[in-house]
């Protein structure tokens, strides 16, 4: 019986579902006075909306606009039926228009938005880590590794950065634990080093949240390989930075040589290799207003001086 029925009395099942699904996690997640039940109600329309093509693109479009105000929007699209499956046929769907590099910036809009709502379900405790049982973070991977240097794919790379930033800014083990399983460190590595400023702060935030976890350091400092890749990327983004100063990005890259620091291996290979511009002055004048990274690189050039073996007149001595 149920297999014949019309598409409405699912569709009716559906919104009855996310009514109920709602009312449960009223009692620890209450929604904002703000937002009226008229909106509510557009809402189970909109997430309704998602699982036709023909409607699915304004759907996106409101429900993106509407997931900083709806505090429980993540369980509601991870646990309606086909909308994440919506979302994803959002992604594949753009793959063709990569290579070659023909994507417009209606369909970056379309797609940054579907984007939008999975950083939402990536944010959320009671959603992350089903979102990463499932691997869709894969998903994003090949817009990651794109080039283009057109707006359109500046969007759709920043934006998929974004939804690898909502997960590490958690501070998880879990995380951590998953993404190291797969090509984040070299997707953001070639970033910092080719793309825009913005989308460089993005992948280098990663990058220093995935340090900061003791597994992600002992991770990249596991071999001289990784460690030396880390380092010629940051060393370069220095040199740049002291051309193109940004006191934004000088701050991750910063903070990223202070936890490298805290490895012994990695400490005595940064002795010969930490660039010049952070010893100096370089950047004193982006810095004049910012205590803590100027503090962060007063421990970085100490870290690095103790433990040295030093002549009489305070020289450090070649190793041996």
């Amino acid at each position: 019986m149920l297999l014949n029925a019309h598409p409405a009395f699912f569709s009716c099942i559906k919104v009855k579902w996310l009514r109920e699904s709602n009312i449960l996690k009223l009692h620890y997640q209450p929604v904002p006075t703000a937002l009226a039940q008229v909106d509510r109600e557009k809402i189970y329309q909109w997430i309704n909306e998602l699982s036709s093509p023909e409607t699915r693109e304004n759907a996106l479009l409101e429900l993106s606009k509407k997931r900083e105000s709806v505090p429980d929007l993540a369980p509601m699209l991870w646990h309606s039926f086909g909308t994440i499956a919506a979302l994803l046929q959002e992604i594949v769907n753009i793959y063709p228009s990569i290579n070659p590099p023909t994507l417009t910036a209606h369909q970056s809009n379309r797609v940054c938005n579907a984007l939008a709502l999975l950083q939402c379900v990536a944010s959320h405790p009671e959603t992350r880590s089903a979102f990463l049982a499932a691997h869709i973070p894969l998903f994003l991977y090949p817009f990651l590794h794109t080039v283009s240097k057109t707006r359109p794919f500046e969007y759709l790379r920043l934006t998929s950065l974004g939804v690898i930033g909502a997960l590490v800014k958690t501070d998880e083990q879990e995380v951590i634990n998953f993404l190291l399983t797969t090509e984040i460190i070299p997707l953001c590595l070639r970033i910092m080093e080719s793309g825009s400023e913005l989308s460089k702060t993005v992948a280098t935030f990663i990058l220093q949240k995935i340090l900061l976890d003791d597994t992600g350091l002992a991770y990249i400092c596991q071999t001289y390989e990784r460690f030396s890749h880390v380092a010629m990327i940051l060393g370069k983004m220095v040199l740049q930075l002291s051309k193109e100063p940004s006191a934004r990005l000088l701050k991750h890259v910063v903070r990223c040589y202070l936890r490298l620091s805290d490895n012994p291996r990695a400490r005595e290979a940064l002795r010969q290799c930490l660039p010049d511009q952070l010893k100096d002055t370089t950047f004193a004048q982006v810095l004049k207003d910012d205590t803590t990274t100027k503090r962060w690189l007063a421990q970085l050039v100490k870290n690095l001086q103790e433990g040295q073996v030093t002549d009489p007149r305070g020289i450090p001595l070649p190793p041996q």
